[in-house]
């Protein structure tokens, strides 16, 4: 229970720091969107090795949490500066992922590849910390292929979503403002 609530509070940080980056509260949702799917490539991974669910891996969805977080904030970043130089949503979203896929390949496989000496260690103690490299394994397969498809279709539509929002926000206060005038 202490965990899934360290992992809850994780994920409300790191969507608080993504909104100050952003300058935007609705941004962060696209990328967040890809942690849902993380946790269920992780379990797979899990499900698929015979590992047990315990403290270890909860720890290692937090830490996976943290990364994939950043792959979609490298993307997403890219995305908004093309959009800032006068690009339209479906054209930078597009250029923005194709051209940040290689460093969200390269920082995945990294990751990936540096915690499968972990994974398949039999060494003492190692069998402690397995299922730690195993949920990053599983969880960060599953987020970077998510990352590089759902993400950028997130985007989209939480950007048409917020400017929906903004038009009704508007019009309603313009109606009420309307009322309060006498028009």
């Amino acid at each position: 229970r202490n965990f899934r609530g360290a992992l809850f509070m994780a994920i409300i940080l790191i969507y608080l720091v993504m909104s100050a980056l952003f300058e935007s509260f609705v941004l962060p949702l696209s990328i967040l969107t890809s942690v849902p799917l993380a946790l269920a490539g992780s379990i797979w991974m899990l499900y698929l090795t015979g590992t047990p669910f315990d403290t270890i891996t909860l720890i290692g969805n937090i830490l996976m949490v943290g990364i994939i977080v950043n792959n979609g904030i490298v993307m997403i970043d890219y995305i908004n500066k093309l959009r800032k130089q006068g690009m339209d949503i479906l054209e930078a979203t597009l250029d923005g992922a194709v051209t940040r896929l290689r460093p969200v390949l390269i920082t995945s496989l990294t990751t990936i590849f540096a915690m499968i000496p972990m994974a398949v260690s039999k060494t003492e103690g190692s069998e402690t910390m397995a299922p730690l490299a195993l949920t990053v394994i599983g969880g960060l397969a599953a987020a970077t292929l998510f990352t590089l498809l759902a993400v950028p279709v997130a985007y989209i539509m939480v950007d048409q979503a917020a400017g929906i929002g903004a038009r009704v926000w508007t019009w309603v206060f313009q109606r009420e403002e309307m009322k309060q005038n006498g028009e």
